[in-house]
């Protein structure tokens, strides 16, 4: 039964660069459905004006805020501030809640708070890195840290970072796990033959994502191996991959296109809390290699072919062994399908009301925030 009030407006957050705002849209699209009205505050780098348009084709008001993002703020300083600043939107638009995409915003806000745990710099060094935070990560962790126990309500995309999360910060309760959800762009016939090539989306210039490893395993292979993405990242991070064919940032139309060709679709990320890009591949039909990590194990296990994200030359093999063998790819290929039905926008919709409704609930003693008129 639903116990929060007809006409809830929900302040959302998202950044533009990555699968936060993929997330972001697919579910203001369902909540708009749902009735909940949504602003949606864009923090970091500016959606393009393809993404403002997105954004008013899934029923939200855009803000686009110029605030840090938390892992690009030079300081506690600029994070605290930027807090504040979506506290002031908050107020503005006279938000009954405000869903996070970092928690560690969450300290700032006044009033009731859902943060989701897309992804934190602790648990990023931990998959990708040895030895003890640096300094300019160590303050970082410390405020996500301090913002999960002030959050209202946290949500992890799956089990397996929802554990990762809560290790990682010392809480005594794992976040929720509500799985992230895709609405299917449409999946080829499967008479029609499986595109010659494999293929990788993502963010390239992330070392989380491995893409050194894929290049090295593109030297070795037979099959070509595409990748879609940015090899330059907002931080001044990027990579070097000669030995991809690079196809460049694609947006989601021209994304969709290449899965429809049903690829074998490959990623080699050390980390990675969901991983959308697999999601659409898989709604294509789309044949799964994919490294062997707890997350790709629980949403994928009986689904994908598993690899070592360190062992190029396994991988060159793996990729050359499937392409060849078409009934294990076709199979594979039906067997990622069918579990992608798992992983929908209603069932996102519906844990995200769940968790929204049980916040409210929880605050119906308390006053929407300090310092307001009686």
């Amino acid at each position: 039964m639903r116990v929060s009030a007809p006409g809830l407006h929900v302040l959302m957050t998202a950044d533009a660069v990555g699968g936060v705002w993929t997330y972001a849209l697919d579910l203001t699209e369902g909540l708009a459905a749902d009735g909940v009205g949504v602003t949606l505050a864009v923090l970091g780098p500016a959606p393009s004006d393809a993404q403002k348009a997105q954004a008013e084709a899934a029923g939200c008001r855009l803000r686009v805020t110029g605030l840090p993002l938390d892992w690009t703020a030079p300081s506690p300083e600029a994070l605290r501030l930027a807090g504040q600043a979506l506290d002031g939107i908050a107020r503005e638009t006279k938000a009954d809640l405000v869903h996070l995409h970092s928690p560690a915003f969450a300290g700032a806000i006044d009033g009731p708070v859902v943060a989701v745990c897309h992804s934190c710099v602790a648990t990023w060094w931990a998959s990708v890195e040895s030895g003890p935070l640096p300094a300019d990560l160590v303050w970082r962790a410390d405020l996500v840290a301090d913002s999960c126990r002030q959050a209202d309500a946290l949500i992890a995309p799956s089990h397996a970072f929802a554990a990762a999360t809560a290790r990682a910060y010392g809480l005594t309760r794992a976040p929720e796990v509500v799985h992230n959800g895709r609405r299917p762009a449409g999946a080829a016939p499967f008479d029609r033959e499986p595109a010659p090539f494999a293929l990788t989306a993502g963010r390239l210039w992330d070392r989380a994502k491995n893409a050194a490893a894929l290049d090295a395993a593109a030297a070795l292979a037979r099959l070509p191996i595409r990748a879609a993405g940015p090899t330059e990242g907002p931080n001044g991070d990027r990579v070097a991959l000669p030995h991809l064919d690079r196809l460049g940032t694609l947006d989601a139309a021209a994304l969709a296109a290449q899965f429809a060709r049903r690829p074998i679709f490959v990623s080699t990320a050390r980390y990675e809390p969901f991983g959308l890009a697999v999601l659409e591949a898989a709604q294509a039909g789309c044949a799964l290699v994919l490294s062997d990590i707890p997350t790709f194990r629980e949403l994928w296990d009986g689904a994908a072919a598993f690899v070592d994200p360190d062992d190029s030359e396994s991988l060159a093999r793996t990729l050359d062994t499937l392409a060849a063998d078409r009934p294990r790819r076709a199979a594979l290929g039906a067997a990622a399908r069918l579990r992608a039905g798992r992983y929908g926008v209603a069932a996102m919709v519906a844990g995200t009301r769940r968790v929204f409704d049980a916040v409210l609930e929880g605050r119906r003693r308390i006053p929407a925030r300090k310092g307001a008129a009686a």
